[in-house]
């Protein structure tokens, strides 16, 4: 399920001047440094990781990290798990999709199918 325009509008505001909002996502981080909530968001010139509000995931509160656009989200691991940097997030199955697009449309352009709207 898509997050909606107020948690987009919202993760813009924290952005600021890095681009259109391509993807957002919700993930939760895993491993042996504890876990958390975090909106991952891919901007024209980013990947950015938004830490939330403890009880409030929709509620991006600051910058947590930020990587090129450049940088691949997959692969995938079982879990489905995806590592960034030292860190390994944990998010729903159906934002698989969302990953593989992002990384398509940076290493695979031709792979991508046209916009079906381009005049919106």
């Amino acid at each position: 399920m898509p997050v909606g325009s107020a948690v987009r509008d919202r993760c813009r505001t924290l952005l600021g001047d890095q681009g259109e909002i391509h993807y957002v996502f919700p993930a939760l981080s895993v491993g042996p440094t504890g876990t958390g909530n975090f909106l991952i968001v891919v901007t024209d010139s980013a990947i950015s990781v938004l830490a939330t509000r403890t009880l409030r995931s929709d509620r991006p509160v600051s910058v947590f990290a930020e990587f090129p656009r450049y940088t691949r989200l997959g692969p995938i691991m079982p879990g489905p798990i995806l590592e960034l940097g030292l860190m390994a997030f944990e998010f729903d199955e159906e934002y698989a999709a969302v990953v593989a697009a992002a990384d398509a449309e940076i290493f695979a352009p031709e792979t991508l199918p046209p916009d079906p709207l381009p005049e919106l």
